[in-house]
């Protein structure tokens, strides 16, 4: 599978991060199963939050032996120097590391969150203190939301971050606004040499009052031929890579099309942008 430079960490990272979330609920015995697909697969950059149900105690026997693998980052959604001090130490303790490679803000989504983290007592002074101390290397920032982009512009004007982790798909791309915001979030990330993570890259459409066919919070293309084509959208942008589906059977798919990507050209790009008028975007 390819690999991308991730940003200023050096960290030459596979297109596919595996997205822990797909842990929400699962036995060890089914996660096993998952961990040793994604490393047979060659993945080697793992996200985690302690959000995600069971998916740091179901990763946490995994490390003390393959550490070294991956490019750990996990998240907090503390807003609060003392609570994202203390939720730091208890994922640390649950997936059995003594550091963290990357520490990130788990959906910042308003200006407002933005505002509380950043303030004097607000959650970044513990980042920074846990950098000082060896208890991660870089700092990042995360989140969803049709705001996104601009969101997270607004934030490394406040902060140099190391990487930033939003949303984009070819449905979503079809809004104007958002995609304007987006193209100028990416470049300024290459600009500044942040590493740039995408997440719900195979998102198809919210669920409404369909019956959920998958873990996931949004309706996901679940069909091969579907997720190549979303895939191949995302990763044609100039990002890092994206983060794979919260679910254990639709992983197994994006995985596949990672390992088969094939860079579309602008006007492909574009063609699958008129084609999302027939789906709904998951943010407005």
């Amino acid at each position: 599978m390819e690999t991308r430079r991730f940003g200023r960490t050096g960290h030459m990272s596979t297109v596919a991060v595996f997205g822990a979330a797909a842990f929400w609920e699962i036995s060890q015995a089914d996660a096993d199963k998952v961990m040793e697909s994604v490393i047979e697969a060659g993945i080697n950059h793992i996200d985690v939050a302690p959000s995600y149900g069971q998916a740091e105690v179901r990763i946490g026997p995994w490390m003390p032996r393959e550490r070294a693998r991956f490019f750990l980052g996990c998240k907090t959604g503390e807003r609060t120097r003392e609570g994202a001090w203390k939720e730091m130490q208890a994922s640390l303790k649950r997936l059995q590391t003594e550091t963290f490679d990357l520490y990130q803000f788990h959906a910042i989504t308003t200006m407002e969150e933005l505002d509380a983290i950043t303030m004097k007592g607000g959650a970044l002074e513990a980042f920074v203190e846990a950098r000082q101390e060896g208890l991660t290397k870089f700092i990042g920032i995360t989140g969803h939301g049709a705001d996104a982009p601009q969101i997270y512009l607004e934030a490394l004007r406040r902060f140099d971050f190391d990487s930033v982790m939003f949303p984009l798909n070819f449905v979503q791309f079809a809004n104007p606004e958002f995609r304007k915001y987006a193209e100028e979030l990416i470049a300024t990330c290459n600009a500044k040499d942040v590493g740039t993570l995408i997440i719900k890259s195979v998102t198809k459409a919210p669920w409404g009052e369909r019956a959920h066919t998958a873990t996931t919070w949004y309706e996901p293309f679940d069909k091969s031929d579907e997720i190549q084509r979303a895939v191949n959208f995302v990763l044609s942008h100039e990002v890092t890579g994206l983060c794979t589906a919260g679910d254990t059977r639709v992983l197994p798919l994006v995985l596949n099309a990672c390992e088969n990507f094939s860079r579309l050209s602008k006007d492909e790009m574009e063609q699958m942008i008129k084609s999302a008028r027939q789906f709904e975007p998951l943010f407005k």
